[in-house]
């Protein structure tokens, strides 16, 4: 769509208050000018300090802006980021990816059962440590992680609700995954690792595996 309705919005109020065309370009297409509007939601810097929303500091910023198109494009269910990603362009997403993947990552303070915190890790490292390695936590030297440790428990329990009611895809290793825990562990299982990446651990994998190497 061009230029975005945000940088558009930007730019008048930078008008509105006098600035020169100049100075307003130094600053106009930072990472962090566009992150800052995400603030209300996401928190200062990505790091969300409400339940339903997640942080999104430290992210991959590949992944970042795949999952900002995907809002975008309606490829990927949502309340209201379909609407706010229109809102932007992939070069602005590329530039917040940027910024993000360079903050800090600071877990929810919540609370959790320590029992369930350690079956959580057993759990984990059964089925999900493969993809989501060193017990989900950031991972900035790696590629195509996604951060589940330290996130608000309410927005995992949120989103893993829109994969099993198939308002988000599944990818299919994660199906299998999912299935044979629940098939073993049943519901119950969900909310130890919940518990788990509520606790931030200091987590090592005892390679413990499955039988499915896809």
């Amino acid at each position: 769509m061009g230029n975005s309705t945000m940088t558009k919005a930007l730019a008048a109020g930078a008008l509105s208050l006098g600035l020169t065309a100049g100075a307003w370009a130094d600053d106009l297409a930072t990472g962090k000018m566009l992150v800052d509007t995400c603030a209300g939601c996401h928190g200062t810097n990505g790091n969300s300090v409400g339940p339903a929303s997640p942080s999104i500091s430290a992210m991959d910023p590949v992944v970042f802006v795949d999952s900002m198109i995907a809002f975008q494009e309606g490829d990927t269910y949502s309340t209201i980021m379909g609407r706010i990603a229109k809102g932007y362009t992939e070069e602005e997403f590329e530039l917040m990816a940027d910024y993000l993947h360079n903050q800090a990552f600071e877990p929810a303070q919540q609370e959790f059962d320590q029992a369930m915190v350690d079956e959580g890790a057993k759990l984990h490292d059964k089925y999900c440590e493969k993809c989501h390695i060193e017990g989900g936590k950031p991972v900035p030297d790696e590629e195509d992680y996604y951060i589940l440790a330290g996130q608000w428990t309410p927005y995992l329990k949120y989103a893993m609700d829109d994969f099993r009611e198939d308002r988000r895809m599944l990818p299919k290793k994660m199906s299998r995954k999912l299935d044979s825990m629940l098939e073993a562990k049943g519901e119950e299982s969900l909310d130890a690792l919940y518990a788990f990446y509520a606790a931030y651990t200091d987590f090592t994998s005892e390679g413990a595996g499955d039988d499915d190497e896809d």
